[in-house]
């Protein structure tokens, strides 16, 4: 039996590599539309950053890259939905989706959303920042996220894990703020576009479990790009 569960272990952390890696392709396609250059695409050089982290190979990258700016004969193009709703015990819930079939994405939402409830947009969305979260780690010791945060035009900071230091911005200014935190003694460890709740929901341990098990069914779903919730802690 130890030996199957193990197997079984493999088998489960290969497959969500697999969904992780198809997720972030999407994301570099729909990025690379703005042009092939990361140089000149901060959206495709955030996306990159991305892979890079979760280890993506290399060709896997460039191929991704090729298909969005249209450089392969291959016609599929993406496009960017997002549903709003919520999961059980209320929890409002933003739910980001890339899709080549919006038909097939909307009727596997809807699915999704049996057990909580399906809203229509901007149901929830008032009740969440759209900001920039950059986690960046000092590279000197006498590196200072409060004067980083200000020279690199952050709008907010706050502690991450390990000593790390969560650098908030305007969505507009996610790449400008990224460029600059090395100048200031930081080295980026991941930026991203994020909605956070201004009202988390604290629930029971059963009822959080419950919404656990919500959101890790929408997050499995091929089209889903990310999940936000605003459930506290």
């Amino acid at each position: 039996m130890g030996a199957q569960w193990k197997a079984k272990g493999r088998e489960a952390a290969a497959n969500a590599k697999g969904l992780r890696f198809t997720k972030l392709a999407k994301e570099i396609m729909v990025a690379a539309r703005g042009g092939a250059d990361p140089e000149m695409n901060p959206r495709l050089r955030l996306a990159i950053e991305q892979a890079k982290k979760a280890s993506m190979p290399r060709d896997t990258v460039e191929r991704a890259i090729k298909k969005g700016a249209g450089l392969l004969d291959e016609g599929v193009t993406y496009e960017k939905v997002t549903y709003e709703g919520f999961a059980p015990h209320r929890v409002p819930v933003i739910v980001e989706c890339l899709t080549d079939n919006v038909n097939r994405t909307i009727s596997s939402v809807r699915g999704l959303f049996r057990k909580g409830q399906l809203g229509s947009a901007g149901s929830v969305s008032w009740d969440f920042d759209h900001l920039g979260v950059i986690e960046a780690m000092p590279q000197a010791a006498n590196a200072d996220p409060e004067l980083a945060a200000i020279e690199a035009g952050a709008r907010d900071l706050e502690p991450g894990e390990n000593g790390s230091t969560h650098f908030l911005t305007e969505i507009t200014d996610l790449d400008a703020v990224s460029r600059a935190l090395p100048n200031f003694g930081f080295v980026v460890q991941s930026a991203e576009l994020v909605y956070r709740p201004k009202n988390p929901v604290t629930l029971s341990e059963a009822d959080r479990a419950d919404v656990e098990a919500f959101l890790e069914a929408i997050d499995e779903d091929d089209d889903v790009q990310n999940v936000f919730a605003g459930l506290a802690g």
